[in-house]
């Protein structure tokens, strides 16, 4: 019996391109061009015409004539980019001069294109442009799947300590200046990174994050700035690097003291000039990128001792936010306790189940070494666990469990009454039914069913 055929992948949309050019024997060749590329082309001789353009509907890359009579294909990039944001804007000039290039840069422009061009050079801004786009859906469908898998961060906190921290995030949103975010691992660096940014005026561009101390060097620098074909071995076709997917928006390097000395110094060059190349490449290219930095260790020490680059953490920390670890924000942790609850219930199609006053009371006295992260896997795997109406001191891991006194060790100061209550708890806890658990204690299920009444046990509707 032959397989089902896979249905086909359906074919991207073509690019829908503007041309502004006051020559019509320029709009033409454009457009013959660009057709012929499978891409849709609308036509414009001035600003205006341009911008009623795209009100009749969007674009996804523009080529802008420096010259459009008396006006300024300069000037209109700001005017093109607020009517739409998403939009690729190429500058092509007889006039081809880098102070040109450098002001179109500032302005919005993606890159320039000098006259007289080809359909190579061409092709080659529709391509580029279309990756750019390929990678902005990318990445939000990306950001869309996150939403659905993980609980929604908040900024709710009764903690002073966070109150100040959140502050300071809020206002430094609406700079460009870099921020340096302190505090131990899981304390949530990433999710006020991330509200930074849906604060900023880059929100509607990317959020990308790249997490340093995962990859090698040279994988870590091809991660940051891209890479041509043959830079390394299996290098087979040039990858931009994150900083060109975070054009306009917001590039989070998470544990940025992991970084190499000499990735450090290509890191300090683009804070100061905006300037990278691909591995492998000469080509000197540009990026608008909002920089924010996280990191647990002590960068002073690191620097004192020759690991840092002091004038990296200088330019790194312009604006300086240190989180505190979740037992110094006491006050926050029963109410992320149970909004974990609830989205991992939800997740179960489950009733969301109550923490017992026990259960409280050892939260409250575990230090949480791992902090939000440690956590919100903790109130996970209690749900797995634990089916029961209430959460109980039993569903969580023994170095959580011990923090609150209500573990039972075995030869320890405790009744014969007391460790059976422990041991029947623990193995109902694991047991699917009444009657595995009544055979892996070697009772019947009558005797274990009077246990249970007499110890409070919760119980699964499988074991009712």
């Amino acid at each position: 019996m032959e397989s089902p055929s896979r249905a086909p992948s359906p074919e991207p949309s073509p690019m829908r391109v503007l041309v502004v050019d006051d020559e019509r024997n320029i709009r033409n060749t454009l457009r013959i061009c660009l057709e012929g590329f499978g891409c849709q082309v609308r036509e414009a001789a001035t600003p205006e015409a341009a911008l009623a353009a795209l009100a009749q509907g969007p674009a996804d890359l523009a080529f802008v004539d420096l010259r459009l009579g008396t006006a300024s294909g300069l000037e209109l990039v700001p005017r093109l980019l607020a009517e739409s944001p998403g939009l690729d804007i190429v500058l092509i000039t007889a006039y081809a001069a880098f102070d040109t290039a450098v002001e179109a840069v500032k302005r919005g422009a993606r890159d320039y294109l000098p006259k007289p061009f080809t359909p190579a050079q061409i092709r080659h801004v529709v391509d580029r442009a279309r990756t750019h786009r390929e990678l902005a859906s990318r990445l939000g469908e990306l950001e869309g799947q996150l939403a659905q898998t993980a609980p929604e961060a908040t900024l709710e906190t009764g903690s002073p300590a966070m109150h100040a921290a959140i502050g300071l995030i809020t206002r430094a949103a609406a700079s460009d200046a870099a921020v340096l975010l302190r505090g131990e691992s899981g304390t949530g660096k990433g999710v006020l990174a991330r509200a930074l940014h849906s604060m900023s005026p880059r929100r509607k561009r990317p959020f990308v994050t790249v997490n340093c101390p995962t990859l090698s060097e040279q994988l870590l620098a091809s991660e940051l700035f891209g890479h041509v074909r043959g830079a390394f071995t299996g290098a087979v076709r040039d990858q931009p690097g994150r900083v060109e997917q975070a054009e306009g928006g917001t590039l989070f390097l998470d544990e940025v003291a992991e970084m190499s000395p000499s990735l450090q110094a290509q890191l300090l060059r683009f804070l100061q000039d905006k300037q990278f190349e691909r591995l492998g490449e000469g080509r000197t290219r540009h990026a608008d990128v909002r920089v924010v930095a996280a990191t647990n260790r002590d960068l002073e020490k690191d620097v004192a001792e020759g690991r840092f680059r002091e004038d990296l953490f200088y330019r790194l920390n312009v604006v300086e936010v240190t989180l505190p670890a979740l037992r110094e924000r006491p006050e926050d942790l029963l109410p992320l306790a149970r909004r974990f609850v609830a989205f991992f219930a939800r997740t179960a199609k489950r009733p969301p189940p109550e923490l017992s006053p026990a259960t409280e009371a050892m939260l409250l006295a575990y230090r949480w070494p791992g902090n939000v992260r440690e956590l919100r896997n903790a109130m996970e795997r209690a749900l797995i666990v634990w089916p029961a109406e209430v959460l109980e001191p039993q569903a969580f891991p023994e170095r959580i469990a011990a923090a609150g006194g209500s573990l039972v060790t075995l030869g320890g100061p405790h009744t014969l009454e007391e460790v059976e209550r422990e041991h029947i708890l623990r193995v109902m806890a694991g047991a699917p039914t009444l009657d595995e658990a009544a055979r892996i204690l070697g009772i019947d299920a009558s005797t274990l069913w009077r246990k249970r009444k007499k110890y409070e046990a919760p119980a699964s509707k499988e074991m009712e």
